[in-house]
């Protein structure tokens, strides 16, 4: 790969980050803080969080087999996300490449960023070709985005090409692993310290149950990290955030829980929905929802928005025409879904 200082925009890398209060005397022992003109009472809510949320990731790094300095933290993975494209894309200039259809973000960003946003298509099914996307890429090309489980599409990404990419890419390769944990495979992330341009992104929002508390992870090396942490405002992630998040990585178990029921819901609900009338392909699935082929999408989440059910109609997206993408709910909510459909006219 590049190196990192030719990967990363200039001023970012010569850029002097601002030094909080609570940065600067880290490490030590401290009762009194006359630092940072916070208001002396309505403790702990006056005071300001963690700038760089250690306990937190302490707890992350344990569960996750990854370096604590090797962690981000961020308000939600988009957050990392916008941070990819302000670190190292110079707008107007360089470029990124995207599998379609994937994750919109990706794009928005890009188009926040004034970068240019290339696409390369997946298969018939859904599936990557490593020589493709490589040869989308030219001496701009900082970042190529991958998702895997894939959304919409739900699928695992083949973890060969995905490690051709990886391999022969010069820039900067992202492997969004949001839904990891409904999948077969183990997450890439193990993997990072054989690949110095790899960021793996994951989230609390799904199979953790804590969408609203909005805390995103990236996983890089230490040099990637540092610059994240240049760029990011101090105090990103508040402590509402922090504490929720460490009440919910010590009960794993609630989440194993979970994540069981899940499971067990989707190959119901995958063998139930490709029994219907209107249904006319279930995709492989490795992620807490599917995407299905039925014969009129938008018809289908007319009919299920007045029966106060809401699913996400795809059918405009590439590749997916005709598409729902249904979330795998509680049984209750799942059996609800079941049954509006099997009696639409």
């Amino acid at each position: 790969m590049k190196t990192l200082q030719q990967l990363t925009r200039p001023n970012i890398w010569s850029l002097a980050p601002y030094s909080c209060a609570r940065n600067e005397y880290s490490g030590r022992e401290a009762r009194v803080f006359l630092d940072a003109n916070e208001n002396p009472y309505n403790a702990p809510y006056n005071r300001y969080p963690d700038p760089l949320q250690l306990e937190v990731k302490e707890r992350l790094s344990k569960l996750k087999g990854v370096p604590q300095e090797c962690i981000f933290l961020g308000n939600g993975s988009d957050e990392a996300i916008d941070l990819v494209y302000r670190c190292f894309c110079e707008p107007c200039r360089d470029n990124v490449v995207a599998i379609a259809p994937t994750y919109g973000m990706y794009q928005v960003c890009a188009d926040i960023n004034n970068v240019e946003y290339r696409t390369v298509r997946l298969d018939d099914d859904f599936q990557i070709q490593a020589d493709k996307l490589l040869a989308a890429c030219d001496d701009n090309t900082k970042v190529i985005w991958m998702c895997s489980p894939n959304n919409p599409t739900g699928n695992n990404l083949d973890r060969d090409e995905v490690l051709k990419v990886v391999e022969q890419f010069q820039g900067l390769v992202i492997v969004d692993e949001a839904y990891i944990d409904f999948s077969r495979e183990s997450s890439i992330a193990r993997q990072l310290y054989k690949y110095p341009n790899l960021i793996v992104l994951q989230t609390m929002s799904k199979a953790w149950g804590s969408a609203a508390i909005r805390l995103g992870m990236a996983f890089a090396s230490q040099d990637i990290i540092s610059i994240f942490n240049k760029v990011k405002y101090p105090y990103n992630v508040n402590l509402l955030t922090q504490q929720q998040a460490i009440q919910r990585l010590t009960d794993i178990t609630a989440v194993e829980h979970w994540v069981k029921l899940l499971l067990q819901e989707r190959g119901r609900m995958i063998l139930a929905f490709s029994e219907l009338k209107i249904c006319k392909k279930v995709y492989p699935t490795d992620a807490n929802f599917f995407l299905a082929k039925v014969e009129d999408a938008q018809k289908t989440y007319d009919y299920l928005v007045d029966k106060g059910i809401i699913v996400r109609n795809r059918t405009r997206v590439t590749l997916c025409e005709n598409c729902l993408r249904i979330t795998i709910g509680t049984k209750e909510e799942n059996s609800e879904l079941l049954g509006a459909l099997r009696v639409m006219l």
